[in-house]
């Protein structure tokens, strides 16, 4: 008990040291990052219920933007330190010191942990939470560091795409109150096993979230009792629905790749030269094709068989021949040379690939690229890689599970056609330049128009209209999607699940209920909301959660409540559910520090 007291005893010596030293009393939080991610945090921060006045964020960016992309320094109401080094130094002058929490978001493991370090060396118990990758380092942070929340942005997203590109619902799973949820289609589950709707999607134009009448609803969260869900059924009818490589094909593509094209004309003018005058001296001598055939290799390859009796077009074709076998010799080593060294390179970047249908390509394979190939392939999913480095971050898996690498550019046809895109059941964009994948996606459903296109895009705003304007099926940014997720670490909320549908983001999380709040005495009614806010499940202080409970029951301060909800809805929610607010606290002048 006293070890899960000491964070909330540090939070409360922070507070009063804030107070004491600058006569500030709201919240400080201090986050670093460089792109898009820092931007949404930030963004979800500022639309939570501490919008308020009560909330100070402080961003620390490089000096410059490594990119176009949003990093949140032009946010209104956000205090900006430009830094380019994580240090001691940065966080002084960020003001960490007494600050309620820090983000690290930058793409760098080891770096966002060495940031870690030196934040503790100025707020020692600090809440910290860091974006990583390696789940190995993840673990070492969290023991080094208690009050610390380690999230993989691209962990929370790869599902979102693998649902996507399988043309079902993400493969949500969550565990709460003693039971395991999922998200799925309302036909893959049974009745009983419904827990709620979720969203109506058959109309794509008009997705509609948690309608009124949860009937109408195709999308469900359900109780896991065994079965599989939607995303595993998907996968099981893809691996069914494949065909069967073609072994006739992957020879010709082989042997047209290798040799170049003017050394193949070369050698086909050759041939065909020998043969007509190889013709030509067999019916001059009178032989028949065999022994006209035989005279001609023997003539052509070793040049012998000299003999002055014979007519004079026989000696002048004779001396033809030997000519073209001197000269059919080096092109014989040339084509064996550019035949070896062209198929080592093809079989480098793997470009000698066979023809193949419904499987999925996956078009870079770095943070996200890799977890969406890595679930695929738990599914059985037949998976092709495309990236532009020869040794991406995920290449070292990609050959571990047996996934074709292609090292090329996917904004070239020629890669995506060595990857069989016009076969395949969905093409999934996901490189870290937005220019490549708008290309991509939109060479793909060139060659096949019905092609499943899952894109992703940094800019959530440009990612809808991409949508809408190109038919693209789905374009998501995944910064967007695990926004959320992060802000709410940072306020040491958690997040039971973050669940994608098209464009928008549904969260369930548990939501307790102040004494004093705009809650407290209202009947359980007043929580849900059309669209916005849908109760999944109710407890009593020390109790078990009711996931039934009766919409007349009053609620009491300290009850529990189970929701899944739309972000502007959850943020209403949270804000009817806290405490009333304190008066104001008139600032104390700044005491010099002894």
């Amino acid at each position: 008990m006293r070890h899960m007291a000491e964070p909330l005893l540090d939070r409360a010596r922070r507070a009063g040291r804030r107070l004491r030293v600058n006569g500030d009393a709201r919240a400080h939080y201090v986050i670093c990052g460089r792109d898009a991610l820092a931007y949404w945090v930030v963004r979800a921060l500022l639309a939570t219920e501490l919008q308020a006045g009560r909330v100070r964020i402080t961003l620390v960016v490089p000096e410059r933007p490594r990119s176009d992309e949003p990093d949140g320094r032009d946010l209104q109401g956000v205090e900006v330190v430009r830094a380019d080094r994580l240090d001691e130094v940065t966080f002084r002058r960020a003001g960490l010191a007494g600050a309620d929490g820090l983000a690290l978001l930058h793409q760098d493991d080891v770096g966002n942990m060495h940031a870690a370090l030196c934040a503790q060396e100025v707020e020692p118990g600090l809440r910290l939470v860091v974006r990583m990758f390696n789940t190995g380092l993840a673990n070492g942070v969290r023991q080094i560091f208690p009050d610390s929340a380690v999230l993989s942005d691209a962990s929370m997203a790869a599902p979102a795409f693998v649902a996507a590109a399988l043309g079902e619902v993400a493969p949500t799973h969550f565990r709460h109150g003693g039971r395991t949820l999922y998200v799925a289609r309302r036909e893959d589950v049974r009745p009983p096993d419904v827990v709620c709707g979720v969203a109506d999607t058959r109309d794509p134009q008009q997705v509609r979230l948690l309608p009124a009448d949860g009937r109408a609803a195709d999308l469900v969260i359900a109780e896991a009792t065994g079965t599989p869900p939607g995303t595993e059924l998907a996968a099981r009818r893809l691996r069914r629905a494949r065909r069967r490589r073609r072994p006739l094909t992957v020879l010709l593509r082989a042997v047209r790749s290798f040799a170049t094209r003017k050394i193949g004309v070369a050698v086909i003018v050759l041939l065909a030269v020998i043969g007509v005058l190889g013709s030509l001296n067999g019916y001059a001598a009178h032989e028949d094709w065999a022994d006209s055939l035989y005279l001609t290799l023997v003539t052509t390859l070793t040049g012998q068989d000299p003999n002055p009796d014979k007519s004079a077009a026989e000696q002048v074709m004779q001396v033809v021949l030997n000519l073209a076998g001197l000269a059919l010799i080096p092109l014989i080593t040339a084509v064996v040379v550019d035949g070896i060294v062209n198929a080592r390179l093809a079989l480098h970047s793997g470009r000698i690939q066979p023809e193949r249908s419904g499987h999925v390509v996956v078009v870079g394979l770095g943070n996200v690229g890799t977890r969406v190939m890595a679930q695929l392939c738990d599914f059985g999913v037949e998976v092709v890689a495309i990236d532009k480095v020869p040794e991406p971050r995920g290449g070292a898996l990609a050959r571990r599970l047996g996934v074709p690498l292609i090292v090329g550019d996917a904004a070239l046809e020629e890669t995506l056609q060595s990857a069989s895109v016009g076969g395949c059941q969905a093409l999934v964009v996901v490189s870290t330049d937005d220019e490549t994948n708008l290309q991509a996606a939109l060479i793909g459903r060139a060659v096949n128009p019905e092609l499943q296109v899952v894109l992703r895009l940094f800019d959530g705003h440009f990612a809808e209209r991409i949508q809408q304007a190109f038919g693209i099926g789905v374009s998501r940014s995944v910064s967007y999607l695990a926004a959320f997720s992060f802000s709410a670490a940072l306020l040491d909320r958690a997040v039971i699940a973050t669940i994608p549908v098209g464009r928008h983001a549904l969260l369930v999380t548990e939501v307790s209920v102040a004494a004093g709040s705009s809650l407290d005495g209202r009947p359980l009614a007043a929580v849900g909301r059309a669209e916005s806010v849908r109760l999944l499940a109710h407890a009593r202080a020390g109790q078990r959660l009711d996931w039934a409970p009766d919409a007349r029951l009053v609620i009491v301060a300290g009850d529990r409540l189970t929701v899944v909800a739309r972000r502007a809805g959850l943020n209403a929610l949270l804000r009817e559910a806290a405490p009333p607010p304190e008066d104001p606290v008139t600032p104390v002048p700044r005491q010099p520090e002894e």
